[in-house]
């Protein structure tokens, strides 16, 4: 099994920003923590600011991993480009939050991404990831 996370912008400030809606921890200690409890997953993972190198690692990894795991951040209520590079690749995607962006501001109510998505993971913090981890091995 092998599983791309692709994280958007700002989501390299993990642990220190906002940490009451984001939390305390980096994405880097929890990423190693779920290569730790995941050891039977191949993991691979990603993280830009820039919506083009989001795209590109969609499309690079929608043929040739088993699942990915999509936090496309702000561009989620943003990006036709991100929705079209979703559409246009095999593997299912799962789409990734870990705020409760239904509970935000109304910008973030909207999703160009939720459509073209397998499903949706919402406000679970961090553990968001760990779901869509357990729904690709169980799937």
């Amino acid at each position: 099994m092998k599983i791309l996370i692709i994280n958007g912008p700002n989501l390299n400030l993990l642990g220190i920003r906002e940490p009451g809606i984001y939390g305390n921890q980096s994405f880097e200690a929890y990423y190693e923590d779920l290569k730790k409890e995941f050891p039977e997953v191949e993991f691979d993972y990603f993280q830009s600011n820039i919506e083009g190198e989001l795209i590109d690692q969609i499309q690079r990894g929608g043929f040739s991993c088993d699942g990915i795991l999509l936090n496309a951040a702000a561009y989620t209520h943003t990006s036709v480009g991100i929705r079209d590079a979703i559409k246009t690749i095999e593997t299912p995607v799962i789409e990734i939050h870990i705020s409760n962006t239904f509970s935000r501001e109304d910008f973030r109510h909207k999703s160009y991404v939720s459509p073209v998505v397998k499903g949706i993971i919402v406000g679970f913090g961090l553990d968001s990831y760990r779901l869509g981890i357990k729904f690709f091995l169980n799937a």
